[in-house]
């Protein structure tokens, strides 16, 4: 899944960079309003940490810009501001949670899985399909024949396959939900992922459960 994350603090900004990539996301980091609206008018996220202090375009003007332009992206606003009118203000602008520094990572990361369920309008924590069952309250996967040990990334794949099942996801595309902009990898890696997941899902009973459409891409039905 694939985040910005928009906080002037170099401390803070590289250390949640490191902590939420080590969690499966997809992390683009920026240090100002301005790099943000670089970042959207790029890529698509499905989530974003927005600080509302930030030099340049305040957070308040990235949230009016994202929101103008209808994206579906859920953001939780992480700032200092603790005034009832800063909650209220961020909120009716467009954001979908507000949390006050100091914080808790516990927390910020339970807040953001539950922002995922709304982007893709699931209220439960559980997916499943051909015998396979998801919890991404945990990042627990298990199938007829116990629990399956996967790779962040491996995770990562599978839950927005299920997440978007039916939906058909080029190589491409899928690699650019799944890394950063600064990644170096290419977009091939995307194939061996799902080399190493479909070995690993028939070993634990689970088979044929993602498709390969020639000259399309991967889908779950």
């Amino acid at each position: 899944m694939r985040l910005l994350l928009v906080e002037d603090s170099t401390a803070l900004r590289e250390s949640l960079a490191v902590a939420l990539t080590s969690e499966g996301y997809a992390v683009d980091a920026a240090a100002d309003g301005g790099q943000a609206l670089g970042f959207l008018a790029h890529y698509e996220y499905d989530l974003m940490v927005l600080d509302l202090a930030l030099p340049g375009v305040d957070g308040l003007g990235v949230l009016g810009e994202l929101r103008g332009r209808r994206l579906a992206t859920r953001v939780l606003v992480l700032s200092a501001r603790d005034q009832v009118a800063d909650r209220v203000g961020a909120l009716n602008l467009g954001a979908d949670d507000y949390m006050v520094k100091p914080f808790a990572f516990d927390e910020l990361l339970a807040r953001l899985k539950a922002l995922a369920r709304r982007r893709f309008d699931d209220a439960s924590p559980r997916l499943s399909a051909g015998g396979l069952t998801v919890d991404t309250g945990t990042c627990l996967v298990s199938g007829p024949q116990g629990v399956i040990a996967l790779s962040p990334k491996e995770y990562a794949l599978l839950e927005l396959l299920l997440r978007e099942r039916g939906r058909v996801h080029t190589r491409t595309g899928l690699f650019e939900r799944l890394y950063a902009g600064s990644s170096t990898a290419s977009d091939k890696v995307i194939e061996v992922l799902i080399s190493t997941l479909r070995g690993k899902l028939a070993g634990a009973g689970v088979d044929g459960l993602i498709e390969t459409r020639r000259g399309f891409g991967y889908v779950v039905v």
